[in-house]
């Protein structure tokens, strides 16, 4: 009992018990996990904005954060009005239309032998899954509108009483459960650390890539280009795999609108928007020990999104991320890195 009561005591394994609790709680509240990680979503991104706001501008801080919720929800608004219903549309049209072109005998052998290599490999599952996620989430709009909805609350909430929620939950450093909150603050700091930045870098490459694409593709004449943003903006918060299965339907679309020679454009255009991203804007966003060899990368994403659907395709690098933090992982290969140099 007493070497029982020693091994517990030990930090490392306090820590990987405190670590499974966690764990646990979470699972029990896997019908809420939704609003929980669009609440840190929104709360992180809205933070790093209002920061970059008032570092630019001497404003007040409280002032800045309803102004800038303000905009939000204002283009929200606006954009469920003006733009949902057209949308919602030509992500029905599009899924029609790369359907029809998937599902029809081509008297090209070569297309025909794509098709078939597609059908029979496990991106057309992901492809499936992706534009399902897409025509769910903006068909089902009232679950999802509740969801963002209180999601915004919260994190308005939370950036309006900033200073003083860390000043408040600071208090449990000297309470009876200082062990337990000591723990809940290291895998906090790491999580923030680790998942928020992969996610802030993944939302502003995806940006990115959507307007470029966008741009690239109006020049194209391409049909549907507001389902076609939405897809793209969304594929593009999948690490890697994103623009693999993005490039289908922009194949499929281009090749039954504009021939081969219009899916060389697409090739092209893709390929240089990939560029961009790899040696621009990763390095720019992403410090060197947040780099995976793309094998990690490819299995992270199957298991995640086999353990928690269309979700672990968008944060399964970001948590796997965070673990390898918990487990310093990064942080001895960039010293190892820093070692060589």
């Amino acid at each position: 009992m007493d070497v029982l009561l020693m091994l517990i005591q030990k930090k490392s394994v306090k820590r990987i018990i405190i670590f499974a609790l966690i764990a646990v709680v979470l699972y029990f509240l896997r019908s809420m996990i939704n609003l929980i990680l669009l609440t840190f979503i929104f709360t992180f991104l809205m933070d790093r904005l209002v920061n970059f706001v008032t570092d630019k501008i001497p404003i007040n801080r409280k002032l800045t954060v309803v102004i800038v919720y303000c905009l939000i929800v204002g283009l929200l608004s606006l954009g469920i009005v003006k733009y949902l219903p057209v949308i919602i549309s030509e992500i029905s049209q599009l899924v029609k239309q790369v359907t029809t072109f998937y599902t029809q005998p081509h008297n090209n052998k070569v297309l025909n032998y794509v098709v078939n290599m597609i059908n029979s490999s496990k991106i057309s599952s992901y492809l499936e899954h992706g534009v399902t996620f897409v025509f769910t989430y903006f068909t089902g709009i009232g679950k999802v509108f509740v969801q963002v909805l209180m999601s915004i609350l919260l994190s308005l909430f939370f950036l309006l009483e900033k200073k003083r929620l860390i000043d408040f939950t600071k208090k449990f450093k000297h309470s009876k459960i200082a062990a337990f909150y000591n723990e809940i603050e290291f895998f906090a700091e790491k999580f923030i650390r680790s998942f928020g930045k992969v996610i802030e870098a993944q939302f502003i490459i995806a940006i990115v890539n959507t307007v470029l694409t966008t741009i690239a593709l109006s020049i194209m004449h391409f049909p549907q280009l507001f389902g076609l943003a939405i897809l793209i903006f969304f594929l593009g918060l999948i690490p890697v795999a994103g623009v693999i299965i993005g490039f289908i339907p922009l194949s499929l679309i281009g090749y039954s609108i504009g021939g081969v020679m219009l899916v060389v454009y697409v090739i092209i255009t893709i390929l240089v928007i990939h560029a961009l991203e790899t040696y621009i804007l990763n390095p720019k966003l992403m410090s060197s020990k947040t780099n995976l060899p793309i094998f990690y990368t490819f299995m992270v994403l199957i298991f995640s999104e086999h353990f928690f659907g269309v979700w672990g395709l968008i944060v399964g690098i970001p948590i796997f991320m965070f673990l390898l933090d918990v487990l310093d992982v990064t942080n001895k290969d960039h010293e190892i890195k820093e070692e060589i140099k």
